[in-house]
């Protein structure tokens, strides 16, 4: 079986963290599919921790058995490791959308793969100016 190679942004796992989310949770568990993300992604969840915990109702213990499932599923690919030419484009593409997201399109741009996001504002945003590599499921 040919694995569906895609980049995840923070905004998925934020929601495969949520016990509810269990379609975005399966998906990511499903050895069919290959996942990126920039190393980014770590601290963003680490950042939003207490929110998560919060909307979640997840225990402490529970949070870290769910994130650290989800992230052995994911190949974490440093910032610097993205050429200068995909993080400029993405920048062109992020800068009047929202910057946060630069990493995440950068490298779907670097690795040619569609982008796995549920903000509906960045996909406007970037279909807007062009970019439509999104991965639909």
């Amino acid at each position: 079986m040919i694995s569906k190679a895609n980049v995840v942004d923070t905004n998925q796992i934020f929601s495969a963290l949520i016990p509810k989310a269990s379609k975005i949770r399966d998906l990511l568990f499903d050895n069919g599919y290959k996942f990126y993300s920039p190393n980014f992604l770590i601290s963003e969840i680490y950042k939003h921790k207490a929110k998560l915990l919060k909307n979640s109702k997840l225990t402490d213990d529970e949070f870290y058995l769910y994130f650290n499932g989800i992230i052995e599923r994911i190949r974490f690919i440093p910032v610097d490791f993205i050429g200068v030419e995909s993080r400029q484009k993405a920048y062109d593409l992020c800068k009047d959308v929202d910057l946060k997201d630069t990493p995440f399109v950068a490298l779907a741009i670097e690795l040619g793969i569609p982008l796995w996001t549920g903000d509906k504002k960045l996909k406007e945003g970037l279909k807007s100016k062009g970019f439509d590599n999104f991965f639909e499921h």
